[in-house]
């Protein structure tokens, strides 16, 4: 490629004669240049004319404007000119970079490998740019687990000395660790230990989740997380060596050897208190979650000083110091603790300060917090204030904080928020297991002119149903606690055997009851109508027209960590609607239904949820077709046709008089990036006639799914499996929906 000196004195080979001390220069010129000055180059060379000049002061002038970085070749020529000795630098100038291309990429995209190129164009060729773009684009293909990437540069070079630089990327096979091995461990399980690893082996679906490619960073950290995990266990003299990575298998897979030696385990001491006491010691132990005599971990240590600490800023002492004075007795094996409390001043709130937020009101934000300016400091509801806030939706990113005040007794609370899109507006078409192929408008907002306001004007086309729906609710009523709303619908849908026709509007209002739960009331008005019955159809059914006016009252209990996407807590209703106010339809309705989320390890969720219901009519006819229960499909029963679990009447589906179901469901990581994850379930339940033994003839089902809140909305993807289909029962089913269907 580059030849870095050439150095040519063909008058001093053919008629000149240089002795030892050199020759003297009449001139030096430059040539070969275009771009760099040539002044510049001069400057590069120390010598100037008149200079007794050696061999090896030419070849140092070389060197010198070979350090510019700017040229590809460099030679020197003496000549004789009428006596007079002429030195010549000619120089071969590096191209001019216009363009920067990429080839053989497919598993990283251009977009991620031009972030990683330090050449800014337009630029002139240099090395050292180049090589280090080289090392950041295999180290980020290393990352991704193709260790063997190599990255070639390719120059494609003009007549003006103008290129485009194409990194040619050879990418190889995936380099994926094969196994993950230790060697020393006798108390913890080798499989308990790789739980705690960020490495992790790889494994049937590493083709899609990346599972399995080594992070060499990251494989130090996780020798700390091992680490942890015995001292977890009570071994606090763990040590784990520098593991041994090794290429296997014709160099397609890692091999990792982790060595430990973990020395003796340790119980707890005596523990004990010191300093500023809030109460007495035997109160505050009952905050430490260690006791004496049982293994010590590291973990619970911590936990204990967390919630000690909060107990302390719950009254006020947010600088509180909490430092456990330990004493490890390596002949008895047993830690000694003593917390030496600093309780500091007592501070207050001075100030609230909100940030960030460009459309949303201060006053939205504000009225989440639990606590005001001038209240003393609160731990517990700081952090239930970027609960709150969180849960409102309307943000990316939450953070709340503290900073010092005017004196060592005042404190800043400090709400930051990153904003997101919290409106849309669609044209589009949509399609769903249910409906099949959906047209559809809609604007939604659910901050609507910034005031936490939910606005939500919407309409669809299916093949078997036309909805339009309008609604406004305005959660902080007139700056009260009220929640106030109202909405307004028309809906027509075709059934295998009639036709149902609705239009009406609700208007709701609510209040909180409690810490996490509302009660709402809710008067509704409904004209139905029935039409197009089949001559198949159940004796139920019959064409009719009737009216609905009903008050429903409805409790709810939300205490998970995050509305929108759920890891903890749960969430309860309980609902009863009492219809007869007017119009011709009497019945009573009852429902009751709750959901738990429990987070588990790795970032999954195990979720109970569970439904009962029930129907009675208050008057002399039935209880109205439309209020009665129909259980099955994607949103009830997975594995079941749409309203197909229930009583029938011959071969028609009824709807039931009762009802209830369980749905468990184990949510886990596909691509954390992304947001995709996957499902295991297993659905229960069935509805009854009022005559009909509740809870008996249970159908059940299990299956799989794949759940992604998609820029199109949320994104289902589940497959059910009958376990005792009936003859007319398909044995699975596959249900998806795109967007939401309104």
């Amino acid at each position: 490629m580059l030849k870095r000196f050439l150095l040519v004195f063909c008058l001093l080979l053919s008629a000149v004669s240089v002795g030892a001390e050199g020759f003297n220069v009449s001139d030096i010129l430059i040539e070969g240049n275009s771009r760099i000055e040539t002044s510049s180059i001069l400057a590069a060379t120390a010598i100037k004319p008149g200079d007794q000049v050696s061999l090896e002061d030419v070849d140092k002038a070389m060197s010198r404007i070979f350090a510019l970085g700017r040229f590809a070749d460099i030679s020197a020529e003496l000549t004789e000119v009428q006596g007079a000795k002429i030195l010549t630098f000619v120089v071969k100038e590096l191209p001019l970079i216009r363009d920067i291309q990429f080839s053989g990429n497919e598993e990283l995209s251009e977009e991620k490998l031009r972030k990683l190129v330090s050449v800014r164009i337009p630029a002139i060729y240099h090395h050292g740019k180049v090589r280090s773009s080289i090392l950041d684009i295999k180290d980020a293909y290393a990352e991704d687990g193709y260790h063997a990437a190599s990255v070639e540069p390719q120059l494609d070079i003009d007549e003006r000395n103008e290129t485009t630089l194409t990194f040619k990327v050879v990418e190889g096979e995936k380099v994926l660790i094969d196994k993950i091995r230790f060697v020393g461990n006798q108390a913890i399980d080798g499989d308990d230990l790789k739980d705690a690893m960020r490495n992790r082996e790889r494994w049937w679906l590493s083709w899609l989740t990346g599972r399995g490619a080594y992070q060499k960073e990251e494989l130090e950290i996780d020798l700390e997380r091992i680490k942890a995990v015995y001292k977890d266990k009570g071994y606090l003299d763990i040590k784990v060596l520098q593991p041994e990575v090794a290429l296997i298998k014709e160099d397609r897979y890692f091999d990792i050897l982790i060595e430990v030696d973990e020395g003796p385990q340790y119980r707890v001491g005596t523990l004990g208190f010191k300093g500023d006491l809030l109460t007495s010691s035997e109160e505050l132990l009952e905050v430490v979650s260690l006791q004496q005599g049982e293994i010590f971990n590291r973990s619970e240590l911590h936990k204990s000083l967390e919630r000690l600490t909060d107990l302390y800023a719950d009254q006020g002492f947010a600088n509180a110091n909490i430092a456990p004075l330990s004493n490890k007795d390596k002949g008895a094996l047993i830690i000694d603790l003593m917390f030496d409390v600093e309780q500091g001043v007592k501070t207050y709130i001075e100030k609230i300060q909100v940030q960030g937020n460009t459309k949303t009101r201060d006053k939205v934000i504000r009225r989440q917090v639990p606590i005001v300016e001038g209240e003393q400091y609160s731990a517990s509801k700081i952090k239930e204030a970027n609960r709150r806030v969180r849960n409102l939706g309307f943000f990316e990113e939450v953070n709340v904080t503290t900073s010092p005040g005017s004196d060592d007794s005042q404190k800043v609370l400090n709400i930051d928020v990153v904003e997101r899109p919290t409106g849309t507006f669609s044209l589009g078409v949509g399609y769903s297991s249910v409906d099949r192929f959906i047209s559809q408008g809609s604007v939604t907002q659910d901050n609507f002119l910034g005031y936490g306001l939910r606005l939500k004007l919407a309409g669809s086309i299916s093949s078997s149903s036309v909805t339009y729906t309008l609604g406004l609710t305005d959660p902080y009523f007139l700056d009260t606690e009220w929640t106030v709303g109202f909405e307004v619908y028309k809906a027509e849908r075709e059934y295998d055997d009639y036709d149902e026709y609705r239009t009406g509007g609700a208007i709701k209002a609510g209040h909180p009851i409690a810490k996490y739960t509302k009660g709402y009331l809710t008067y509704r008005y409904e004209e139905k109508e029935i039409l197009n019955v089949t001559e198949a159809a159940s004796s139920l059914i019959k064409p009719e027209e009737s009216t609905l006016s009903s008050i429903t009252g409805e409790i709810v209990r939300n205490s998970t960590d995050y509305y929108l996407d759920p890891s903890r807590g749960g969430i309860s209703k309980f609902t009863l609607e009492y219809a007869g106010l007017g119009g011709t339809e009497n019945y009573a309705k009852f429902i009751a239904e709750h959901r738990h989320f429990f987070l588990l390890f790795w970032g999954t969720v195990f979720s109970i949820h569970g439904e009962t219901g029930y129907v009675v009519a208050t008057g002399s006819d039935d209880v109205p077709l439309g209020e009665r229960f129909y259980l099955g499909g994607i949103r009830t029963m997975r594995g079941f046709k749409t309203r197909e679990v229930g009583p029938k009447d011959g071969n028609v589906f009824i709807g039931g008089e009762t009802m209830g179901y369980f749905n468990f469901e184990y949510l886990f990581p596909l691509y954390k990036s992304m947001g995709l994850k996957g499902l295991l379930f297993y659905d229960t339940g069935n509805a009854w006639q009022e005559s009909g033994d509740y809870f008996s003839d249970l159908r059940h089902s299990v299956g799989a799914g794949i759940r992604w809140n998609s820029p199109l909305g949320p994104l289902r993807f589940e497959w059910g499996y009958n376990l005792s289909p009936e003859d007319d029962e398909k044995q699975s089913i596959f249900e998806f929906s795109i967007g939401t269907v309104f």
